[in-house]
């Protein structure tokens, strides 16, 4: 996958976090938590230059983890 693909695909699954976290007023602390540990960790990823797709799918799985806990909750 092309550098412009994973910001672009990064970008947008920042929007769409963003979105929920504003949209959803029944949102516990917890879930607002992991929300944004979970934007703040992609915005790290978008600056990160220089990632193996191996790196990158570690720092993938960290994140889809945190996206699990807040769906499962």
């Amino acid at each position: 996958m092309s550098r412009l693909q994973r910001l672009q695909n990064i970008n947008g699954l920042i929007e769409i976090l963003q979105s929920i976290a504003k949209n959803q007023c029944s949102l516990s602390e917890m879930d607002v938590h992991l929300l944004n540990e979970a934007i703040a960790k992609l915005n790290r990823l978008k600056i990160k230059k220089g990632l193996t797709n191996k790196h990158y799918q570690l720092e993938i799985v960290n994140i889809v983890e945190l996206i699990f806990k807040f769906l499962t909750k």
